[in-house]
């Protein structure tokens, strides 16, 4: 799944949030190093419509790769590093 052409874009979002104040600019509410970027910021950064950014990070959310939080009517998405971790394990075992 990270490797189709659209796996670059889930894997610049993932890169991305590992420092999301140097690559995400400051929100109205929520601090993006401790609740995460909102989906908007994440297009703006891909290029793309808000709905495909949500598509990406909703699959990245589902597999395990990210966390969401609610403030007020938005989500916001940070990752899960211990998740990730454990998947980089995995690939590192080969199966």
């Amino acid at each position: 799944m990270l490797r189709t052409p659209a796996g670059t874009a889930r894997l610049d979002i993932l890169e991305w949030l590992k420092d999301p104040v140097a690559h995400f600019p400051r929100q109205r509410h929520g601090d993006p190093a401790e609740d995460g970027v909102t989906a908007s910021a994440v297009a703006a950064k891909l290029g793309v419509p808000r709905k495909v950014a949500e598509t990406h990070l909703g699959l990245l959310v589902n597999i395990g790769l990210l966390r969401t939080k609610r403030i007020r009517r938005r989500q916001y998405y940070r990752r899960d590093d211990m998740r990730i971790a454990e998947v980089a394990r995995v690939f590192e075992k080969g199966w």
